[in-house]
């Protein structure tokens, strides 16, 4: 019990901290330190005579703060991706119209992803022939329901 605490006292300090990382390096601010750090090691290149140490602090600098920042970009990216798919999940569960079966779609293996990829190309061959960009299937009624449309359509 005390470890799954300390974990989750942990995570939320990870949270918290990428939070404020994530925006404060995506400021202009940021960029303007990181611009200047560079000219400023660029312009002192002759006074150190473009040495291999000299070299080496531009490297090794840019190199440890890209490891850190891979790992705090990926949970801010981690927790946007999860928040988006609750979002359209939401949407996706209340449309009647729309089907279920895409709700969690992304847990899917690439192979359904790809079966249901096709199903979709299917659908917009489907809406062109229309000729009405604004028509919707669901994945389960797509078919009959483009069969119904017709059918008004042309009152038969």
């Amino acid at each position: 019990m005390r470890k799954k605490k300390r974990k989750s006292r942990l995570s939320a300090l990870f949270q918290k901290m990428s939070v404020k990382i994530t925006k404060a390096t995506g400021s202009p601010l940021a960029f303007s330190i990181a611009l200047i750090v560079v000219l400023i090691w660029g312009i002192t290149g002759p006074v150190f005579g473009f040495s291999d140490t000299w070299q080496l602090v531009i490297n090794t600098g840019t190199t440890i703060i890209t490891f850190l920042m891979v790992f705090i970009i990926q949970q801010s990216q981690n927790k946007d991706t999860t928040a988006i798919q609750l979002k359209l999940n939401e949407l996706i569960a209340c449309n009647e119209r729309a089907s279920n079966r895409l709700v969690d779609i992304e847990d899917l293996t690439e192979e359904e992803l790809e079966k249901i990829r096709k199903f979709y190309v299917k659908l917009s061959a489907l809406a062109e022939k229309e000729g009405d960009v604004s028509s919707s299937h669901s994945l389960s009624e797509a078919e009959n329901l483009h069969e119904f449309k017709l059918k008004r359509k042309t009152g038969r």
